[in-house]
């Protein structure tokens, strides 16, 4: 598996927890190094493990957004 890396530039909250002290957040993140970008994903205590996730830009977020606000 190719290594990556990641830095939580501004951890936005949690939308869950779980057992094991799992919450699942969304943060911003940056991934390789790169622009940060919108995350959700389950992450252990302290962030030393994590699960899988999707990843969003600011535009992706933006039409979320929008698809949200119509369905409520």
């Amino acid at each position: 598996m190719p290594e990556f890396t990641y830095e939580i530039v501004k951890h936005l909250g949690i939308i869950s927890e779980g057992a094991g002290g799992w919450a699942k957040e969304l943060n911003l993140i940056s991934w390789n190094g790169k622009e940060p970008k919108y995350d959700i994903r389950d992450w252990g205590p302290d962030h030393e493990k994590m699960g899988k996730g999707i990843t969003l830009s600011a535009s992706d977020v933006k039409a979320l957004k929008e698809l949200l606000a119509n369905e409520e």
